[in-house]
């Protein structure tokens, strides 16, 4: 149950290090979307080929595939701060070169994917190192509005930055790539004078042990690996937002403005839902919200799938988000709050892993039931498998079933980590 912050929690903005990572966030966040919305663009009117749009997405997702482990390892070595700062001057350069070579006209299709491809390898690593930090900039009895609120920025990035990226483009990709860079410029600028005290542990080589005990910590204790997986097939089972394109043209009757309004409506009602939680505390059956909110998801992608008419499809996905912002603020405090620091940078690669392959899979699962059965029945089996997954799981892990709170009581503490 969420209730107002108690008296004695401070707001977030008494807290100056997570409002500084909150603003960077925002503004390297706004910066990639303005950024993707602008390369899909300039490759599209220099190739004419759809295929390249697909390389896109590609040659950023192998990097987060391959690297997740590796970059898990870094997170717990070194300090974070100087990771994720490195991190960002190294996107800054390359999306520098992106606005120099398309103002100059020398850039070539190739020369963009590998510039790319250079990004999604920094953001492979930054991406898990980032996601620790977050603990040690608030209490831990703040973390889950902190977390809500880190999500927000992420929310208003993908609605408002897309936008500002299309009519940036009206004046060139050069113009677009300049100003991502810019906001840039001003996250590497709060990050690199940010207070964050991390002291890593005693160095240890990079093994197979090492590397992976990421993996084998997360198998060891039920509270940790029911809530990652849960997120996993529940994605996987729930990806209807793949087949909008289908549903906005054949079942819904809209054209590309209503297909917009669409693909907003998730983002929309996961902003407002995170909001709200940045100013709430949740006290007790943190569980059974968690569990109620992805049965939640399954209902509204049901409503989604069965609607014909526009209003109706569009409130059916603002909950869909909604309600997953609500499981995904918990599952990200539990995770975080039951790993231990030595553990989050490795713990969150693995989730990291988790997500990226369960957002590609769920696009490609949605449109192969889809080739079968057709959207309806696509998301109509997404919707319900869902619902059969939070089943199995409440039966499968009772200790997320019996949690009240996020932080991890003394009796449910997991043996040693490795």
């Amino acid at each position: 149950m969420a209730h107002d912050a108690p008296a004695n929690a401070a707001p977030l903005r008494a807290y100056p290090a997570f409002v500084h990572f909150w603003i960077a966030r925002m503004a390297s966040g706004f910066g990639f979307q303005m950024l993707s919305v602008a390369v899909g663009w300039q490759i599209y009117a220099l190739t004419g080929n759809a295929f390249d749009l697909g390389l896109v997405g590609l040659v950023q997702f192998v990097p987060s595939l391959l690297l997740a482990l590796p970059a898990g390892h870094i997170a717990d070595q070194f300090n974070r701060r100087r990771i994720v700062v490195t991190c960002q001057a190294l996107e800054w350069i390359a999306i520098a070169a992106l606005a120099l070579g398309s103002w100059q006209g020398w850039l070539s299709e190739t020369g963009i994917l590998t510039l790319l491809f250079v990004i999604g390898l920094a953001r492979a690593v930054e991406f898990p190192t980032r996601q620790a930090m977050v603990p040690g900039l608030v209490p831990a009895s703040v973390l889950p509005r902190a977390m809500a609120m880190n999500a927000s920025a992420m929310q208003v990035a993908m609605i408002a930055g897309p936008a500002a990226g299309g009519f940036l483009y009206v004046a060139g990709p050069d113009a677009v790539y300049a100003t991502a860079a810019m906001l840039y410029l001003v996250s590497i600028a709060l990050l690199a004078r940010l207070r964050y005290d991390h002291r890593p542990p005693r160095r240890e080589p990079a093994t197979l042990k090492t590397v992976f005990a990421g993996v084998s910590f997360i198998r060891a204790r039920p509270a940790i690996l029911g809530v990652i997986s849960l997120d996993l097939f529940a994605v996987l089972l729930g990806g209807a937002t793949a087949l909008l394109p289908i549903f906005a043209r054949d079942i819904l009757h809209t054209g590309p403005w209503g297909l917009g309004l669409l693909r907003a409506a998730p983002a929309v009602g996961a902003l407002l839902m995170s909001v709200w939680l940045a100013r709430r505390t949740m006290q007790r059956r943190v569980g059974m919200i968690m569990f109620a909110s992805v049965a939640g998801f399954g209902v509204a992608t049901v409503v989604f799938a069965l609607s014909h008419v526009l209003w109706l499809s569009l409130l059916a996905l603002a909950a869909l988000g909604a309600f997953d912002m609500v499981s995904m603020v918990i599952r990200g405090a539990l995770v975080q709050l039951d790993t231990p620091d030595e553990m989050r940078g490795r713990v969150s690669a693995v989730n990291s892993i988790f997500i990226n392959t369960s957002n590609q899979l769920g696009e490609f699962e949605s449109g192969m039931i889809a080739a079968w059965v057709g959207a309806v029945g696509s998301a109509l089996v997404g919707g319900l498998g869902t619902l059969v997954v939070v089943g199995l799981w409440m039966w499968m892990f009772p200790v997320l079933r019996r949690r009240q709170t996020l932080e991890n009581p003394a009796e449910e503490q997991p043996p040693a980590s490795p």
